[in-house]
């Protein structure tokens, strides 16, 4: 990969589908992409929102809202499951795994489907690859 963010749509999934393609390819344990951190929408203190992919598994973590938010999403790909949800008593939000059986296209689209409909990220948003 040489380019590791975009803020066009077109331009985030082909970053996201480059993602994934180059975790498989060099197979590293997990390729991890962030959309710019808003704190109108994530709070002052509070992470950016981020999205991991590995071994055919999301990772993400939500608060109570996005869940409901990511489920819907979810629906929308019928090749895509949520297997666990963790919500440790000390933590603020909640941890998704989600099996993600699916080209890199199609992952890449969830993933901007997340960015967008989940985290409330608008049309221009940047997204960051942070880790293949």
């Amino acid at each position: 990969m040489t380019r590791f963010d975009a803020a066009d749509p077109r331009e985030r999934q082909k970053l996201f589908a480059d993602a994934i393609t180059a975790h498989r390819t060099r197979g590293s344990a997990f390729a991890t992409m962030t959309a710019d951190h808003d704190p109108d929408l994530d709070g002052e203190d509070s992470p950016a929102p981020w999205v991991q992919f590995a071994d055919k598994t999301f990772n993400l973590d939500v608060v109570s809202a996005e869940l409901d938010r990511l489920k819907d999403v979810v629906d929308d790909f019928p090749a895509f499951r949520i297997d666990q949800i963790e919500s440790p008593e000390e933590a603020e939000a909640t941890n998704v795994r989600i099996t993600a059986r699916s080209d890199a296209n199609h992952l890449a689209a969830f993933i901007e489907r997340v960015f967008r409909d989940v985290y409330e990220r608008d049309e221009e948003y940047r997204a960051w690859v942070t880790a293949v």
